[in-house]
């Protein structure tokens, strides 16, 4: 299992962006790293050797593949999901899996817990769950002088990875119980307020095909999910797989991977990632184009939407480009890293009309179309 000491979240020697007139280069720097992402042999080691920015990726690439690799012992393909689900941990963001029954969406997530060495605690969503059978709850106490007073007791949301099963089978008054939590990373009980020791997920399962007794997720909580991650059925293969595995009976052990404090030093690495002005431009032009009623909005949005995204689907796509391109081992966004986490942000901020129900569009459709007829922001010629 790999440790990791807070100073590697100093962001003042990573990858610099430094732009000169109308042409913006890339400079990157060397900084000191004390400590080792990767665990090649027993246990894991520490140096005080200097390492540039790019080779420090480089190993966050080969860790991330050992935790796929661990993951995999249990869970048979879902490549996407699991990216996905690791891009949204190195970011601090919250994931919505939604998928039909017998997906492995809670073995997945328990798994995931299991290989990052922290507390998880899983919430059985019914439609009697109270607000504080999530949050916790002042109970009295008297002590042997007879004095009596409220201790608060903590509810399950005092963890790191917070399972939300089946979150759309609770009422809205108790699905709002994780609002603060998922936002600002504390909890208001009474008078008082709790901080939630990082790092804290929020994973939510939900059954798409099931109306019958479930409530659907307000919009102000669908947008504190970073991702909306649809968890498909598996191939041909991956099935026979699953078949043979579990015909078996056997119990596959995962090892420790990382530790809390290890999860929080790469998360400040991945936000050190750098990311040009071109890049934000697209992400601006992506999002603006979920708008019905903004001018740059293509036809087909202006007909078929209610309406679109708001700005934290541009800070989302970003976060998750960071983590797309530190996982490959890249210290710079790319457009491709945008497009591979935009339908997984936008799917679940973009609400179509009767008219995109009429003609058979769905949001993935219109996601599509966008992604292809959203032009890439031209490049400024260098001007010496």
């Amino acid at each position: 299992m790999v440790d990791a000491p807070s100073s590697v979240g100093n962001t003042s020697s990573v990858a610099l962006l430094r732009a000169t007139g109308k042409h913006t280069i890339y400079r990157l720097e060397t900084l000191t790293v004390v400590w080792t992402l990767i665990n090649r042999a027993q246990g894991a080691t520490v140096t005080g050797k200097q390492r540039s920015l790019g080779d420090v990726l480089q190993e966050f690439s080969q860790h991330r593949k050992v935790m796929e690799q661990e993951l995999h012992k249990v869970i048979v393909g879902q490549d996407e999901v699991i990216e996905q689900v690791f891009a949204a941990i190195f970011t601090r963001g919250h994931c919505l899996l939604e998928g039909v029954p017998g997906l492995a969406k809670t073995l997945m997530v328990s798994t995931i817990a299991r290989i990052l060495d922290v507390n998880f605690k899983r919430i059985q969503f019914t439609p009697d769950l109270m607000p504080s059978d999530i949050t916790g709850t002042n109970v009295m106490e008297e002590d042997d002088h007879g004095r009596r007073e409220f201790r608060f007791v903590e509810g399950p949301i005092f963890t790191n990875i917070l399972l939300a099963d089946e979150i759309n089978r609770t009422p809205p008054k108790t699905q709002a119980a994780l609002l603060q939590a998922m936002q600002e990373r504390e909890v208001t009980v009474g008078r008082e307020t709790y901080e939630l020791k990082p790092p804290f997920f929020t994973i939510a399962t939900q059954n798409p095909i099931e109306q019958e007794g479930t409530y659907p997720l307000p919009e102000a909580q669908l947008d504190r999910f970073m991702f909306n991650i649809r968890v498909g059925y598996p191939s041909s293969a991956e099935e026979e797989q699953i078949l043979t595995t579990t015909s078996r009976g056997e119990k596959q052990e995962v090892r420790k991977v990382l530790s809390a404090k290890a999860i929080i030093n790469l998360q400040k690495l991945v936000s050190s990632v750098a990311v040009s002005d071109y890049i934000i431009k697209y992400v601006s032009s992506l999002v603006r184009a979920t708008r019905p009623n903004d001018e740059s909005a293509p036809t087909f949005v202006k007909e078929l939407v209610n309406w679109g995204a708001g700005p934290r689907a541009g800070m989302f796509m970003i976060s998750g480009g960071k983590a797309m391109a530190a996982m490959d081992g890249r210290f710079s966004v790319s457009i491709e890293d945008i497009r591979r986490v935009t339908p997984a942000v936008l799917r679940h901020r973009i609400s179509t009309n009767f008219q995109a129900q009429a003609e058979g569009m769905t949001v993935e459709d219109i996601i599509s179309k966008m992604l292809r007829e959203v032009p890439e922001p031209e490049i400024s010629k260098f001007e010496s």
